[in-house]
């Protein structure tokens, strides 16, 4: 099959760009690897910032730095720099094992006071961790060899979930301090599986395997990720071999390039969602128009047409995988209601109401196409959504600042299954990736942080769930399926969380 006009464009584009900064088209050497990634890399620092709480950064910042608490491809957790980890009986101190035999990439030694310092800077509101409520609930660190307890200030029952997850990161204390903020983002070490060659903002990034490396050498001693945030520029790059593995294309290339010799692909449910931010503003404050929004998307149609029948359409912040997943909830498809719904307040196909929806466009298969179906969905039952198309970078931005608009398209990620992580912290006002903040949802949410029994904490989140469907807070769309191309010459171990692991890739044989 030939590439259209749009993909030789795309493509002309990745292969100037790749001329321009020296690195080869087609990799030739049996340890070396090349893959096209997504989205760029706006700050090396794994624990500030809004790049963060970025879920699809993960893959690039777990290659460099190591995760506090390991996650295996299933999400089942593992060993990572700690080695034990856990709470007394009342739950009023934790203690933590540190790993042995590490090394940072200059070679020195990484100890207890890396851990404590880290986890330190992680709790000062002052060095801008996002995650930095739950960090700041274990202070008062003390170190007897590699043996670290810590003082609950406040029980928080995801503390070392969060470990594998978004900031669970730990950096060097003493090249931090030598080097500083700006030194670091020049030069980043870690203790992971690779070490930063050389890396062009926008452009690429090379790293070089870690022969320092704890765990196990990473088979390709090479790697190569260009930042390729078209989709149609990544599928030119598969299709012409300039690139070895890909992911996040049209479920369409997906199943076209999976057929052409030489390649092959692997697609699976993620931890992944889709969703529509609904903020509490304008047209979103009257609850007519916010279940007429809902009841007017037909998902299974979504998920059919435009995904393929890849994922599967999901009716609150929690997928299957996750621990508060209630499969009773149900929020019905319905047009006809939604007319009723609007017609109340109102507004109709001929006097429809009005508000702005923000999207990506190409960060997601088909996030921009599923948001221009909604709108057409939305058009038939009276209401008049207006597009705007932003960078994921400017969702982060205007998300912190409580300035998204009316509706916003989002892809949450939640790969330890929990829902503090998922319905927590979307939905809570006081959180800085909220944006509804209404003081009903609040009152429900706030014992559950602290909630020490864990049966009770997770009926409590499965009621604030289906409360949250009453309302209609949220649009809820579908839960990811991640299309991954790949080269036959290349294995591709897919991880459930999402990330595009290098070290998990091996050649084929």
């Amino acid at each position: 099959m030939t590439i259209n006009r749009r993909e030789l464009l795309g493509y002309s584009a990745a292969a100037l760009g790749v001329a321009a900064i020296g690195l080869p088209q087609i990799a030739k050497a049996a340890d070396e690897l090349t893959i096209a990634y997504n989205v760029n890399l706006p700050s090396w620092d794994p624990t500030t910032g809004p790049s963060a709480v970025n879920p699809t950064i993960q893959g690039l910042y777990q290659s460099v730095f190591d995760q506090i608490i390991g996650q295996k491809p299933d999400l089942s957790f593992t060993p990572g720099l700690l080695t034990e980890w856990g709470w007394n009986d009342d739950r009023t101190k934790v203690t933590m094992t540190v790993r042995d035999g590490v090394k940072w990439h200059d070679g020195s030694p990484f100890t207890a006071e890396d851990v404590v310092w880290s986890l330190t800077r992680a709790g000062d509101e002052k060095t801008g961790n996002p995650i930095q409520f739950v960090w700041k609930n274990v202070n008062n660190f003390k170190i007897d060899g590699n043996k670290i307890t810590g003082d609950v200030v406040q029980f928080d029952p995801v503390y070392f979930k969060w470990m594998s997850f978004l900031t669970g990161y730990f950096l060097p204390k003493a090249y931090y301090e030598k080097v500083g903020a700006e030194g670091f983002e020049k030069a980043p070490i870690g203790t992971g599986p690779y070490m930063v060659d050389k890396f062009e903002r926008n452009a690429f990034l090379r790293l070089k395997a870690n022969p320092h490396y704890w765990g196990t050498k990473p088979a390709f001693e090479n790697v190569t990720i260009k930042f390729v945030t078209d989709a149609a520029s990544r599928v030119a790059e598969i299709e012409s071999g300039s690139s070895q593995v890909t992911l996040e294309i049209p479920y369409e290339e997906y199943d076209r390039l999976i057929k052409k010799d030489g390649l092959a692909g692997s697609v699976k449910n993620v931890s992944d969602i889709g969703m529509i931010f609904f903020n509490d503003i304008e047209a979103m404050l009257d609850k007519n128009v916010r279940l007429a929004a809902v009841m007017a998307v037909d998902k299974e149609l979504l998920v059919k047409r435009l995904l393929r029948g890849y994922g599967q359409p999901i009716a609150t912040l929690e997928t299957p995988e996750y621990a508060a997943f209630d499969p009773s909830i149900k929020v019905e498809h319905n047009p006809d209601k939604a007319k009723e719904l609007l017609a109340a307040s109102g507004y109709s196909t001929k006097k429809p109401v009005k508000f702005t929806i923000q999207t990506t466009k190409g960060f997601k298969p088909k996030d921009y196409e599923m948001i221009q179906a909604i709108v057409g969905m939305w058009r038939k039952v009276g209401i008049e959504a207006n597009i705007e198309v932003y960078e994921i970078a400017k969702h982060y931005e205007l998300r912190a600042a409580d300035k998204l608009a009316p509706a916003a398209f989002y892809n949450w990620g939640n790969s330890i299954g929990d829902p503090t992580t998922s319905t927590g912290f979307a939905m809570y006002g006081p959180s800085p990736h909220s944006v509804w903040d209404s003081q009903d949802l609040i009152d429900m949410i706030n014992p559950l942080w602290g909630e020490k029994d864990e049966a009770k904490r997770i009926a409590g989140w499965k009621a604030v769930d289906k409360y949250i469907a009453e309302q209609a807070y949220v649009l809820p769309l579908m839960q990811y399926a991640q299309p991954i191309v790949h080269s036959k010459k290349v294995n591709v171990v897919q991880h459930v969380s999402g990330a595009l692991l290098p070290a998990l890739m091996t050649p084929a044989a």
